[in-house]
């Protein structure tokens, strides 16, 4: 009996003991982080789009900071979703990361029948840029500013067409905020990207655009297209003579696409915090906000906390536009 009651009371020891050794290894494990190369995942193609040219800029830095080296691996496919995808299901050690993008994290849930849930599936580390949006015309329209620009829709409602590079977009979104927000009617005429979408605004086939400074600088400042506002809460410094949609009467208006960085799910919290330092001293690097600035983007950092709070309530922001505009879950 005795010998019986001591293996017992050994073996009851030795389990009591198991989740302080899992708790030691996790800490051990975030304390030598990182050990390895780490993936960060573009979910669009090589040089396709500013978040793959910002995301790479990103990873050779961090790759200064963090002592290991940064890989980018692009996995496109379905609008950014299949890259984010398969991030939300990697495992959760630190050693696989997502660009975290707008449109696939805050458009994707109304847009698309996903296969993971952003905010479940995915632990927010930092946002780091945002990319101001314009609201464009063709120089042809005779509108000057935003409320002449809805003056002259309400005196011919449908028979303005306005352009965005694809159904779903961030551009297409734009324009639909801004008809619900000024209760005109204008008519969606989609391009395939932006390289299709601009030309036409020039050229005066469709007169009203709305898409990221990125894609526009060049144009606005040699005077092919009238810029009529921008579509931040503040002037940008990348444009400040430029006044804001907000500050012309549709107050609170705002569209930006911005881009972080994510972990799976269930990363631990310490990795999770080393990565935001990292990128904290990335972005205060003088040539990185040189750089982004060249791209058309604003250092716009956030810490965790702060951008899962901002990632739930841009969800909620465009589930009702897209409900609103009357576009269905593909």
């Amino acid at each position: 009996m005795k010998t019986g009651l001591f293996t017992l009371l050994r073996r009851c020891f030795f389990f009591c003991l198991l989740p302080s050794a899992f708790c030691l290894g996790g800490s051990a494990a975030a304390a030598d982080y990182p050990s390895r190369p780490i993936r960060l995942v573009v979910p669009y193609p090589p040089g396709a789009s500013t978040n793959d040219i910002l995301g790479r800029a990103l990873a050779t830095r961090l790759t200064i900071v963090l002592g290991q080296q940064v890989v980018v691996d692009n996995r496109p496919g379905a609008s950014g979703t299949m890259g984010s995808e398969l991030v939300a299901k990697a495992q959760p050690d630190g050693y696989t990361l997502l660009a975290a993008i707008q449109s696939p994290l805050a458009l994707g849930p109304s847009m698309y029948k996903l296969g993971f849930d952003p905010v479940k599936d995915l632990a927010p580390v930092a946002r780091y840029a945002a990319i101001p949006y314009a609201l464009v015309v063709t120089n042809s329209l005779p509108a000057r500013n935003i409320q002449e620009l809805i003056a002259l829709a309400r005196s011919k409602p449908g028979q303005l067409n306005f352009a965005s590079s694809g159904v779903g977009g961030t551009p297409h979104m734009c324009s639909e905020l801004f008809k619900r927000a000024s209760g005109i009617d204008i008519v969606h005429i989609p391009y395939k990207g932006a390289g299709e979408a601009v030309p036409a605004v020039i050229g005066g086939q469709v007169p009203i655009f709305c898409t990221g400074l990125t894609a526009l600088t060049n144009q606005i400042k040699s005077g092919k297209v009238r810029a009529l506002g921008i579509a931040t809460l503040k002037r940008t410094a990348l444009m400040p003579e430029l006044p804001t949609i907000a500050e012309q009467g549709l107050h609170g208006f705002e569209v930006v696409s911005w881009t972080g960085v994510a972990a799976p799910a269930k990363t631990p919290p310490a990795i999770i915090r080393s990565l935001y330092e990292a990128v904290v001293k990335v972005v205060n690097m003088p040539d990185m906000q040189q750089y982004m600035a060249s791209q058309g983007a604003e250092v716009a950092l956030m810490d965790p906390a702060a951008f899962g709070a901002y990632i739930r309530a841009d969800i909620a922001k465009w589930e009702k536009v897209i409900k609103a505009a009357g576009i269905k879950p593909e």
